[in-house]
């Protein structure tokens, strides 16, 4: 999701209320002329949740936790979630976090919460940045074209709140292919950078676009983590892209055996900083606003920012 430009009339408030004062407690969330509601709670605050209003409301809840050691979710609908989250403590034991995304006025009705409820299951499998919890996978129930729309509008909305509370699982983060940049594109607001490490065959390219850091397809990126921080946020990060095949093993075409020694990222794929970006490539802790450079120069990231700064002051 990419930041709304000055005085765009796109830009949402999204605001947050902790139910008790406490940010890892129970908050709710709302966002202006929109009549869905999110809340999020810990399992341990469970009882307390069910005694609310929402939960008697016809909504979609998610589950989050680690099952088997890694994280997962569970999607599901209710026209009386309080039901089902009551079955779904006595049933499944792996959960931590619930939260529950409903209409304040109480106005979804059961192929409603269907629709919605397809839709972030299709969401969060195309991502792929979690693991779902074995089951069926729904189907999107027959509705008008009126109410498709005002469903994919309310679901706008809730994909808009859920990363402001933490949630990320829904976030898609690879791009379409970048096309070559030309005299006849509006190219202001992207900069290019590169990262070379011959010694360890890594050539990455990388665009800085409306705020987002991508990598770019086609940058070669190191086949294992070399650090003995095998634990760090990165690594996981690492093994996340190759497990799900972001990082493709392809052929090294200076290999004298022609055998598969280099990975290669399959699709153009959102950083959150450009350290996170160089971690990855580098297979190692990195420090992104030095090792990026502008394409073709020996100017850093870090000094490029630096003047873009300077060039702001009056």
């Amino acid at each position: 999701m990419t930041l709304p430009e000055e005085g765009s009339a796109n830009g949402k408030a999204v605001e947050i209320f902790f139910v008790d004062g406490n940010p890892e407690g129970m908050r709710t969330a709302s966002v202006f002329n929109w009549t869905g509601k999110v809340l999020i709670a810990p399992r341990t605050q469970i009882d307390r949740v069910l005694k609310r209003p929402e939960a008697q409301f016809a909504g979609v809840y998610i589950l989050f936790g680690d099952n088997d050691g890694a994280p997962c979710v569970y999607v599901g609908q209710s026209t009386d979630i309080d039901m089902r989250i009551r079955q779904h403590v006595n049933s499944k034991g792996w959960w931590e976090t619930a939260v529950l995304v409903t209409s304040s006025v109480n106005k979804l009705n059961k192929a409603h919460v269907m629709y919605l409820e397809a839709r972030l299951v299709e969401i969060v499998d195309t991502v792929g940045s979690v693991a779902r919890e074995k089951g069926n996978t729904p189907k999107r129930p027959e509705l008008s074209e009126a109410e498709i729309n005002n469903m994919e509008v309310f679901l706008e909305y809730t994909l808009l709140v859920l990363p402001a509370m933490g949630i990320d699982y829904f976030i898609q983060r690879t791009r379409p292919l970048a096309k070559e940049l030309d005299g006849s594109a509006d190219n202001s607001n992207i900069q290019r950078f590169e990262l070379l490490t011959p010694k360890n065959k890594i050539s990455a390219n990388a665009r800085l676009e409306n705020g987002e850091f991508i990598v770019e397809a086609g940058s070669r990126a190191r086949s294992n983590w070399t650090s003995r921080q095998s634990d760090h946020t990165y690594a996981r990060l690492h093994a996340f892209l190759m497990e799900k095949g972001k990082l493709e093993k392809r052929d090294d075409p200076d290999s004298l055996t022609g055998k598969p020694q280099i990975h290669v990222f399959k699709e153009d794929y959102v950083f959150q900083s450009p350290s996170a970006a160089a971690a990855v490539v580098n297979g190692r802790p990195a420090n992104g606003r030095t090792e990026w450079k502008i394409r073709g120069q020996d100017t850093t990231y870090e000094q490029w920012e630096r003047d873009q700064l300077d060039s702001l002051q009056i």
